[in-house]
């Protein structure tokens, strides 16, 4: 059974994503649009496409041309969207990294990229050396000042706002590569024209309410795809305004929220957890908030009715993959709508379905499978990486997004669980296989998994079951002559990788066993893995 959206279709309209997203910013010249949170520095509307127009100058005389990359290794903040719609511009094509990102991290992906330029923040800036050495990056920008050498990203802005006359093919030229991560153990490039990103905000922003009046906070990483669309790019398009972060801080988005009467927020499960339960929030005044939308990961039902109640406004939550530009479903902005514990209905322009996942047979409504979803806004494949496009994209269109749900009689969409291994870190994705393979280079791990654990904060951590070439803390005999160093115990394995990984990747827990079920073929059998560690009682 294919559900088709419910929702009227919608003209998308065939010009450059930055075209778009700017077409009505010389209307409200002196509106605020981006404000750093921390400083209070803003940048209007007018500002933003004054800038990017200098930057898109500035780098095509420093030889950027049509198709090259441009790296972004950066928090929140507003001078972002120049940099990312400066790049545009200019022909380039934008990848998101980040910032929180190791050197050998940033290093993968700029070297699969090819990026040539990498803009990024001073504190971030000597990582960013780092991971350019032998990679195709010319030349490192960074915002603000740095006592350390590179460019300005200033000087970007010095000449005038005259970019070169690029053609774009909305249909054919990427206008972004942000990574996905997939369960070969690295990090995917989702390739997303200009069309794409024009297509999915033609279809969210009717059902999602985003008009002139809203005001949000960029919370929400902008090297994601839920932030750089939603919280970066929407209120440039419509006129609503954005106060950025640069780090979550649950007071300090409190305090934003009340100092700039926020009427919106764009969050994922722990935060939600957050506004429901902790008694910091009973210390402000929300009054203004008037929508609390989350996304990245499944919202329970329970959650989203607490925190509805708490905060006596709206909760809704959508679905969507960095493969389908941002959304696929959404719940509209409509109390009488809402259906705790959906992710929504289909968006305009789209078809859904769900299939036996054994069989690849549609199920019909109530019955569960995987979901897959066709339309404008799917991703054109994975950058370089042709097995794993075929294995996502299939010849009739339809993208398979791994996860497991189902669809009611009137076409609300749940999601339940994942055909995927990714574990959901606070609505980033980690993949097992990354962690495993890095597990296995510690000479004292003869074999490992990871699996995702509960964890009502987070959402999920990454555990690890570890096999141990001799047990832990054990030492030699003082008879016999040394040969190899003591086992590490679980905590030493753990701060041994999150001194390689970024934070959200980071093993939380780890357990010493003797060995991995694997099935008959070597595969790890991460689901009885799995079933035990959701049977643990909790604490």
């Amino acid at each position: 059974m294919i559900f088709r959206s419910p929702h009227a279709e919608v003209t998308i309209p065939d010009v450059s994503y930055s075209t778009f997203v700017l077409q009505h910013a010389r209307g409200a010249a002196d509106r605020p649009v981006l404000i750093d949170g921390p400083s209070g520095r803003a940048l209007s509307r007018e500002q933003v496409i004054t800038g990017s127009r200098r930057v898109a100058s500035g780098l095509a005389r420093r030889g950027l041309a049509k198709g090259d990359i441009v790296a972004i290794y950066s928090p929140n903040l507003p001078e972002y969207a120049l940099a990312f719609h400066g790049s545009l511009m200019a022909g380039g094509v934008v990848t998101t990294a980040n910032p929180l990102y190791t050197p050998e991290e940033l290093a993968f992906q700029l070297r699969d990229t090819g990026a040539r330029y990498l803009v990024t923040v001073p504190l971030c800036l000597e990582k960013a050396r780092q991971a350019a050495r032998g990679t195709s990056v010319r030349e490192i920008f960074v915002f603000g000042e740095s006592a350390e050498p590179a460019t300005p990203f200033a000087t970007l802005l010095a000449g005038d706002d005259d970019p070169p006359a690029v053609p774009v093919d909305p249909r054919r030229d990427l206008a972004a590569l942000p990574y996905s991560s997939g369960t070969s153990g690295r990090p995917k490039g989702v390739m997303l024209t200009h069309r794409n990103l024009v297509a999915v905000m033609r279809q969210v922003e009717t059902p999602a309410a985003l008009d002139e009046s809203w005001r949000t906070l960029g919370i929400l990483p902008f090297f994601h795809i839920y932030g750089l669309v939603v919280l970066l790019n929407f209120p440039l398009y419509n006129g609503g305004l954005c106060v950025t972060m640069p780090r979550f801080d649950l007071q300090e988005l409190l305090r934003l929220v009340q100092e700039h009467r926020l009427t919106h927020l764009y969050v994922v499960p722990p935060i939600v957890l957050a506004l429901a339960k902790h008694p910091l929030v009973a210390e402000f005044d929300l009054g203004s908030l008037k929508q609390v939308s989350s996304g990245a990961a499944p919202l329970g039902e329970a959650l989203q009715r607490a925190c509805a109640e708490r905060l006596q406004c709206l909760v809704t939550q959508g679905y969507g993959l960095t493969e389908t530009s941002l959304a696929c479903h959404v719940t509209p902005a409509d109390p009488a709508r809402v259906r705790a514990g959906a992710v929504g209905l289909t968006l305009a322009g789209m078809e859904a379905k769900v299939v036996d996942l054994e069989t690849g047979a549609e199920r019909d409504a109530g019955e569960r499978g995987e979901i897959c979803v066709r339309g404008p806004n799917i991703m054109q494949g994975y950058w370089n990486d042709p097995e794993a496009t075929a294995r996502t994209l299939d010849a009739d269109g339809w993208l398979h997004t791994g996860d497991v749900g189902y669809a009611d009689v009137d076409g609300y969409f749940y999601v339940v669980d994942r055909v995927k291994e990714l574990i959901k870190y606070k609505g980033l994705q980690v993949a097992p296989a990354e962690l495993e393979g890095l597990l296995l280079t510690h000479p004292a791990v003869l074999d490992a998994a990871v699996i995702p654990s509960p964890d009502e904060e987070a959402g999920e951590v990454p555990k690890a079951f570890v096999v141990l070439r001799q047990p832990a803390g054990s030492v030699e005999r003082p008879d016999q002559p040394p040969t190899r160093p003591p086992s590490p115990l679980p905590d030493e394995l753990m701060a041994w990788v999150a001194a390689r990984v970024a934070p959200h990747k980071r093993i939380r827990r780890l357990a010493i066993v003797e060995s991995i079920p694997k099935s008959a073929s070597g595969k790890i059998l991460r689901r009885v893995l799995v079933e035990a560690e959701r049977a643990r009682p909790t604490v």
